[in-house]
């Protein structure tokens, strides 16, 4: 079949990529002529493990192109993918919807045949029926259908993700879209019985939103319990292992850690939250829940402060690890901007480092000195933060470290190290939800209890 894809950032890019490489043929189309030149050199605007060979592979292969054009992406496609950005409005936190609509008011000026619009991008219930009345406004007699298609990728392993989903989410209201999409994901039914799940458009919407909401509970969650384990003497990794080995709430994202960021979770929860609002059911749970984790982040900053003794003008902080997370550049809404703020604020001096985002960090941190790998960032600093868990900091030679380090302390704030190695080291460890020492913790006497 062929398909367009509107936008080459990441959810585009990967999507359209990986159709290419099921054997449709796929144009991506984008406004920005640099990062169409970019791609045509197969330089990837954003990074993603895998991306880079898969789109030189499709392109050589003749079934994955790159235009600014619209009207050479849209003629004759027998489906087009509104995969734009819709961040949060400024002001009222909604979704800017403004370049989805443009996109459709756009594709519908060029349509040629009855096509299929999906919007892929990330909308509020009932974006779907506006996109509808854009295409119907301006090509009544187009036969366009119009279907939700959300996209439910994790940075780091987007293409792992599309190709092996746990389900793909369709929404429509017509047969023959259902049809059409159906032939779309029907190479998906080679790698496991077919994951496809049709419901109506507005549900289709909605489960996106309550997905990631959702784990964005999950997380926050277990970042609470791990503040009530450093308080009672607990282990969270252990109360997570405990609870999650039940298989009504699972394993997956019960990892304490600094809070969550990136592009979907603030976002969504936030979009969620005012379409809630808007129809008089509020949803608390959600509001505690972005409440939280906005609190948490900064939170870790000052938890880096009490390990320093509470002291830390005029000493330097090594900060491994700025992206929200491993495997991606993305520094959206990313915990480390809000521990350095804190530790600036302080008095403290930062020196960081990350594998792939710095680039996209020096923009947004002032005053940081940014070094060229982890042990250039440990060099006489006076603690040493583990912000991100990428593979690269998981088997530090904490021996090196704790002859380069002024003061031999590490706060892991992504649980990597047991307490038992580093002290082997003669690192001083803090970790996340740990009991912070037998000694100093208080106990309840039977009496108490």
């Amino acid at each position: 079949m062929k398909i367009t894809m509107i936008g080459t950032g990441y959810v585009g890019l990967v999507s359209g990529a990986c159709f290419s490489d099921f054997g449709h043929d796929v144009v991506c189309v984008d406004k920005d002529a640099r990062k169409i030149d970019l791609l045509h050199e197969n330089v990837m605007p954003i990074y993603e493990p895998g991306l880079a060979e898969l789109v030189s592979s499709n392109v050589k292969a003749g079934r994955l192109s790159f235009t600014t054009d619209l009207v050479e992406g849209v003629r004759d496609a027998d489906a087009v993918f509104i995969a734009v950005g819709t961040p949060s409005r400024r002001g009222d936190g909604h979704a800017d919807l403004s370049y989805v609509f443009a996109a459709a008011r756009e594709i519908a000026e060029n349509l040629t045949k009855p096509t299929v619009i999906v919007t892929k991008s990330t909308v509020p219930v009932g974006t779907g029926d506006e996109v509808e009345r854009i295409i119907a406004e301006v090509a009544p007699q187009s036969g366009a259908k119009v279907v939700s298609n959300p996209e439910f990728l994790r940075e780091g392993a987007a293409i792992e993700d599309f190709k092996r989903p746990d389900r793909v989410v369709v929404g429509c209201e017509d047969a023959g879209a259902e049809e059409v999409m159906a032939a779309i994901y029907r190479p998906l039914s080679l790698n496991q019985a077919a994951p496809v799940m049709f419901t109506g458009r507005r549900t289709a919407e909605l489960i996106k939103y309550a997905a990631n909401a959702f784990l964005a509970v999950k997380i926050t969650f277990i970042n609470e319990i791990a503040d009530l384990c450093e308080q009672v003497g607990a282990d969270v990794q252990e109360v997570a292992r405990g609870i999650g080995s039940d298989g009504r709430i699972g394993g997956k994202f019960l990892h304490a850690g600094p809070g969550y960021g990136g592009s979907c979770f603030p976002k969504d929860t936030l979009a969620l939250m005012k379409t809630a609002a808007d129809n008089e059911t509020p949803l608390r749970i959600v509001e505690a829940t972005v409440q939280v984790n906005d609190a948490r982040k900064r939170a870790m900053g000052r938890k880096v402060i009490r390990a320093m003794g509470g002291e830390v003008r005029g000493k330097t902080v090594g900060v491994l690890g700025l992206t929200f997370k491993p495997n991606t550049d993305d520094m959206r809404d990313a915990p480390s901007v809000a521990v350095i703020a804190a530790l600036q604020d302080a008095g403290a001096k930062v020196r960081a480092y990350d594998p792939e985002g710095l680039e996209q960090a020096r923009p947004m941190l002032t005053d940081v000195e940014f070094a060229e790998g982890p042990y250039e960032t440990a060099e006489g600093v006076d603690a040493l933060v583990i912000v991100t868990e990428w593979d690269e900091f998981r088997a530090l030679n904490l021996d090196r470290l704790a002859k380069i380090m002024t003061k031999p302390l590490v706060v892991d704030l992504r649980n990597i190290y047991p307490r038992a190695e580093a002290e082997r080291a003669g690192i001083e460890l803090h970790s996340i939800g740990k009991p912070r020492n037998d000694k100093t913790m208080p106990r309840l006497t039977a009496e108490a209890i």
